[in-house]
């Protein structure tokens, strides 16, 4: 079967990289893809959001599944254009995108459902938003309501902080049109998890736990990032927990979207934090996490190509996945000054070296190939990830591949996966 595989980044190197052990597979195509994504199939000189090329491209080569990684072509529509010319396609319709790309939206559904999350106030006038938050003597949370490439979010301790924060986006506009909305939440305290999970429509798959670091400092200090690394599985989400999530979350949004007129295909991400009175949603995803993908696949031993055609034709009832009983951990590494402004052109070294290490994997996230050496070309730039027999002999391994690759002005935290750690897990 030939595979076209859309994006460029962490997420899109670790999806290739586990297609590519398919034995399904015939040829896969990556459009754009990266450095990363060449060792495992055909990059295609392709941007994320030339549907219709993308398309014809698909038609030309015979590709029977289009597989979308990133957010933006998901909430463009994407995945419907690849259907109406027959492609089967790995991912929600343009409707069901919504979860994602409007936080108003994902609001309604969580409203209507019953889904336990903060409360919220939207607001499309800042005059408005001024007087809302100056009203409030607690910390609350300020997000643009539309897609700010996981950076979209200020959590700030006092009212005054979260003026300035809403008048960024709604007048500074920082995030341009995706901050002319924003939501005003109440700030929830506990643990992130991430929890992913297939959806065929009906039938809910949920894989492996997983924790993500989104500030930028170690400590979780700093501003939002798109996540500084993350590791699988996350202790804090016992079976009972587990038990919460789908019967208070997954099955009420995905029954609550067929209810809507706006049924849900694709991986359902839904941000948690666990909180003392038990997990609330903090965010809908509708695509894989990154940096999330890369230790979940690390730990997956089923075949993701048949569980993607299976989460296509509606029969995840069918399918059992198999999973590497070791943890993982991924630490990305970034480019000095990210999420702000950074340098690119970077040279990298010490790749091979790093994946020499026994259970080792580096994902490209923001490179290229330049002159036959490997540059940074984004500010996260690779996903060190590393398999251990527990969190600490992987997040262990992990830095120690990370010791081992160079770059001008690399930046990376200390500290991931020491919460898991520091709780006493085995896992």
């Amino acid at each position: 079967m030939n595979v076209l595989l859309v994006g460029n980044g962490g997420r899109e190197h670790a999806i290739a990289w586990k297609l590519a052990q398919s034995a399904k597979l015939k040829k896969l195509f990556i459009a754009p893809g990266n450095p990363g994504t060449a060792r495992h199939g055909t990059n295609i000189d392709i941007k994320v959001n030339e549907y219709d090329k993308l398309v014809k491209f698909a038609m030309d080569n015979n590709v029977q599944l289009a597989v979308i990684g990133p957010e933006d072509p998901l909430a463009g529509g994407i995945v419907d254009k690849f259907e109406k010319a027959g492609i089967k396609a790995f991912g929600p319709s343009g409707a069901g995108a919504q979860l994602e790309a409007d936080k108003a939206f994902s609001k309604f559904i969580m409203k209507a459902n019953s889904v336990p999350t903060a409360e919220s106030r939207t607001f499309d006038n800042f005059a408005d938003a001024k007087t809302y938050i100056a009203s409030r003597d607690e910390a609350v949370v300020i997000k643009a309501t539309g897609l700010a490439k996981g950076k979209g979010v200020f959590v700030c301790e006092e009212p005054s902080e979260g003026i300035l924060a809403a008048e960024k986006m709604m007048c500074d506009k920082i995030f341009g049109a995706a901050g002319e909305r924003i939501l005003v939440e109440d700030k929830l305290l506990g643990q992130e998890v991430s929890i992913l999970a297939l959806v065929d429509g009906r039938n809910i798959y949920v894989l492996e736990t997983a924790q993500d670091h989104k500030p930028l400092g170690d400590g979780d200090t700093g501003p939002n990032t798109g996540g500084m690394g993350a590791y699988s599985p996350a202790p804090i989400v016992t079976d009972k927990i587990m038990d919460q999530i789908v019967r208070e979350v997954l099955v009420p949004t995905v029954d609550g979207m067929n209810k809507n007129g706006t049924p849900y295909k694709g991986i359902l991400y839904a941000g948690l934090m666990i909180t003392q009175g038990g997990p609330r949603v903090l965010e809908y995803n509708v695509r894989f996490g990154d940096p999330e993908t890369q230790p979940i696949l690390a730990r997956l031993k089923s075949d993701l190509l048949e569980v993607m055609l299976a989460t296509c034709s509606g029969s995840l009832d069918k399918i059992t996945l198999e999973w590497d009983s070791r943890a993982a951990v991924c630490v990305v590494m970034a480019s000095g000054g990210y999420p702000d402004d950074y340098e690119k052109g970077k040279v990298i070294s010490g790749i091979d070296e790093a994946e020499k290490l026994k259970d080792v994997t580096v994902f490209h996230a923001g490179t290229a190939e330049k002159d036959g050496v490997i540059v940074t070309t984004g500010g996260r730039v690779l996903g060190v990830t590393a398999l251990g027999s527990s969190i600490a002999a992987a997040q262990a391994r992990a830095y120690e591949a990370v010791e081992k690759i160079k770059f001008e002005k690399a930046y990376y935290r200390k500290d991931i996966a020491d919460k898991a750690i520091k709780n006493g897990s085995k896992s």
